[in-house]
């Protein structure tokens, strides 16, 4: 089974309910997706036995062959390259998302495509659990093709955790796509809310079952717990909101080790979803 962990928001401990749920498994994978943050490593700290570099495909303008016509330039949905009439033509890698238009509409033949780096990712493991994680370059703009390079070290004969990016853009769509069940993390506070709603309308459009966790569930007001059952949402678990909670976690203490009675609730937390998703 696939579940990816997100949130509408940063910080609601998105992370902190992936890591945990994957070490309370006894045979799991965890997908660090959020690649322009990673920071499940730090809690739980594998040991990495193979980095990969990541690639996309660029275009490159043969300038003998080319006419400079301003077809590229025309079919470019993103603005990436610009035709100087009859003198350049200017390619902008970091706003290709390598669609391969231009290439295939040139009529000149005068354009083909390289490999450039984004990024690299780090494969290993800490005792049973399986880590992926991507980590993009920095000053990259567009991280989906990495997201989907990491997803593509899914091991579909475990359990599978992903840690999805913030938000409710496009590298969050690439990382819940094809997962069985989504958990969407958030605060009782009114951007948790509001953040909350988002990536509820995104996960209804996309068909993929969800539930709810509420962290820091003291912190707030019970605007969260209404809209839930109102929307008919199920609540999976609240985390209450506790300094020795935020101690360990400013220290890389996962939660179930800091607070070993945690570990039966993100079992718990398992068959909640398990049943679900039947």
């Amino acid at each position: 089974m696939v579940i990816s962990v997100a949130s509408g928001k940063g910080g609601t401990g998105k992370t902190t309910i992936a890591v945990n749920l994957a070490l309370s498994l006894p045979s799991a994978q965890l997908l660090d997706c959020d690649v322009e943050e990673p920071n499940s490593h730090i809690f739980i700290k594998p040991q990495i036995t193979e980095k990969v570099k990541a690639f996309v495909l660029v275009p490159q303008i043969d300038k003998e062959k080319c006419n400079f016509c301003g077809k590229c330039a025309e079919v470019c949905a993103y603005k990436a390259i610009a035709v100087i009439k009859n003198k350049d033509v200017l390619v902008f890698k970091e706003l290709c998302h390598s669609c391969g238009a231009c290439s295939f509409f040139c009529p000149q033949g005068a354009i083909k495509e390289v490999e450039r780096e984004i990024g690299v990712i780090e494969i290993g493991r800490k005792n049973d659990l399986e880590f992926v994680g991507g980590r993009l370059n920095i000053g990259e703009a567009i991280s989906p093709p990495l997201i989907s390079q990491v997803k593509a070290h899914i091991n579909s004969g475990k359990n599978v955790i992903i840690d999805v990016p913030p938000g409710t853009s496009c590298p969050v769509i690439e990382a819940v796509k094809g997962s069985d069940f989504c958990i969407l993390v958030t605060e009782p506070t009114p951007f948790g809310l509001n953040d909350l709603a988002l990536a509820v309308e995104m996960l209804r459009k996309l068909k993929i079952p969800f539930g709810v966790i509420i962290n820091r569930s003291e912190l707030g007001d019970n605007k969260v717990d209404e809209f839930c059952r109102q929307k008919k949402l199920p609540i999976l678990m609240q985390i209450p909101f506790k300094k020795e909670i935020a101690v360990a976690y400013s220290k890389g203490i996962p939660l179930i080790e800091g607070f070993p009675e945690y570990r039966e609730k993100f079992k718990i937390l398992y068959y909640k979803i398990k049943e679900l998703v039947k």
